[in-house]
């Protein structure tokens, strides 16, 4: 049986963690990145599908080419985060099924021909991989910023045309300061949000 964490990986992952908007000038090396992806990539996906993708945008020329489809709030703190990640799915995700879902020879088959389970199924699984890149983020000592303003249409011409990637949300990642940190925001107890049966 697996043991408790400690109450300081949980306040470090959940119960501290802040959504930054400011960010120090440190920057956040390839092999930081490359272990983030490791350990997300580990985390639970329906039929071990995996449609989740992401580009790591580093350079300045990339972030040129990031920051005009971003809205004006957001683009200041995404030219200024060392790494903002393009939080995307793949809706070519099945064809890897025969290699990753070894098991069950026939799950590509699930999706030939059916557009609406396909964009389900990578939007939701998609979804949870880029929460669990951003939880590992914070495992390694990372701080994140996720936004949800920006132009998506934007984002998938400027850089997935001529792909099967699609844009869902941007994530600015590196150390956090306090620049333009709100205080935080109420929580839904147990009773408003859950049940038990």
């Amino acid at each position: 049986m697996p043991a408790r964490l400690p109450d300081a990986c949980l306040d470090q992952v959940f119960r501290t963690a802040r959504t930054r908007n400011g960010w120090t000038a440190e920057t956040v090396s390839e092999a930081l990145i490359r272990e983030m992806y490791d350990l997300a990539k580990m985390g639970p996906t329906s039929g071990n599908c995996l449609p989740g993708r992401f580009l790591f945008i580093t350079s300045d020329e990339a972030k040129a080419r990031l920051a005009p489809h971003m809205s004006s709030g957001n683009r200041p703190k995404t030219l200024a985060a060392p790494v903002n990640v393009i939080m995307a799915y793949d809706m070519a995700f099945a064809d890897r099924l025969p290699e990753l879902f070894p098991h069950n020879p026939g799950a590509k088959d699930w999706f030939t021909s059916n557009e609406a389970l396909t964009r389900e199924t990578a939007f939701r699984n998609g979804c949870l991989q880029a929460a669990y890149l951003m939880m590992a983020a914070r495992s390694l000592g990372l701080d994140c910023g996720p936004m949800s303003g920006v132009k998506l249409d934007g984002i998938n011409a400027e850089f997935f045309a001529g792909t099967t990637w699609e844009a869902n949300f941007v994530c600015n990642i590196g150390y956090g300061n306090e620049e333009g940190l709100f205080p935080r925001n109420p929580r839904l107890s147990f009773e408003e949000a859950c049940g038990i049966l």
